[in-house]
């Protein structure tokens, strides 16, 4: 049995689900079709961290202003969404401190020294399974658990198949699949960019401990709160699809991260997700070129950093709007 939405969004990471829950809100009929499997947004720590990840990723002044324009667009998406939106800012302990509160300082960020590192109010987070749930509740917004195995389309509509022989039709695609590979049937120019894109494994692993009242990190390491405890992560492994975790690398990081808090705790799971990035570390978000067929894709590890500001320029590129400026730098033909 064939159904005709809207929009069809193929993936239900955080672009992906960012997006239809905008566009749903927007008065768009939304299937979101997922195989349901845990993504790299699920095993996350949901860090919305402008401030840090601009200081780790040494990136320029242009860099860092759009990643807190991106931030910036938080606040209005979590009150419209009914998301918690938790502004408790981070701190970075490591070698150099002084360096690093002047360098921030220099991006223009709100930073202060302490006797450990800095403080910043700039960096906020987000409580990962619950923001996903209340994306997924968006009314006008359906999710259906299915393998998308194939996509072929012309100027007037696409013909989405699952691997069980279902099949909908949508003159409108978002290909949010993150690190996935090319689905069957994409048009060529935008099969080479999904192909384009560099896997990149994380694994976390979470502690019952005493959580800090904030995210805590330093160099190649977090530790940021949750439920019962906290979540110690996360490896940037390139070229890597592979989901068992390493146990060898998980007591490593669980130990540096203890030592990072000063405390001890009882170690739980060790989980892994694939992330996807482009090469200039940024996602691919609008049109793709082809009629329709939009893209959501590879924001590296700020997925949840970039959500809404992926979604805004997705959406008004579905609806013909003008796109915002920092479209341009997510532009899906950045690299064609």
């Amino acid at each position: 049995m064939a159904s005709s939405p809207d929009v069809i969004v193929i993936g239900a990471g955080v672009l992906g689900l960012c997006t239809a829950a905008e566009l749903a809100a927007r008065g768009h009929a939304v299937t979101v079709i997922d195989p349901g499997a845990p993504n790299a947004s699920s095993i996350a720590a949901g860090m919305i961290a402008p401030a840090l990840e601009s200081l780790l990723e040494d990136v320029d002044a242009e860099r860092a202003a759009l990643l807190k324009r991106a931030r910036d667009l938080w606040p209005a998406f979590a009150e419209s969404h009914g998301l918690k939106l938790l502004r408790e800012g981070a701190d970075w302990r490591g070698p150099d401190a002084d360096a690093a509160v002047a360098r921030l300082r220099a991006l223009g960020f709100d930073v202060r020294a302490n006797p450990t590192g800095l403080t910043t109010p700039e960096d906020w987070r987000i409580e990962v399974a619950p923001a996903l749930k209340a994306l997924a509740r968006t009314p006008g917004l359906a999710i259906v658990r299915g393998q998308v195995v194939r996509l072929t389309g012309d100027a007037r509509r696409w013909r989405v198949e699952a691997g069980d022989g279902r099949v909908w039709f949508s003159s409108t695609v978002v290909l949010a699949t993150g690190a996935g590979e090319p689905i069957d049937g994409l048009p060529d120019s935008v099969a080479a960019a999904v192909s384009a894109i560099t896997p990149i494994r994380g694994q976390l692993t979470f502690v019952a401990t005493a959580a800090p009242p904030r995210v805590v990190r330093g160099p190649g390491l977090y530790a940021a709160p949750c439920d019962g405890g906290v979540v110690i992560g996360a490896t940037m492994e390139p070229g890597r699809r592979d989901l068992e975790p390493d146990p060898a690398e998980a007591t490593r990081q669980i130990a540096a991260g203890l030592a990072l808090l000063d405390v001890t705790g009882e170690v739980g799971p060790t989980r892994v997700g694939i992330r996807g990035a482009t090469a200039d570390g940024l996602p691919l978000a609008g049109p793709s070129g082809e009629p329709g067929l939009h893209l959501a894709l590879a924001p590296r590890r700020n997925g949840w950093l970039m959500g809404p500001l992926v979604a805004r320029i997705t959406a008004d590129g579905i609806e013909g709007r003008p796109l915002m400026a920092d479209a341009a730098a997510l532009d899906p033909l950045r690299f064609a």
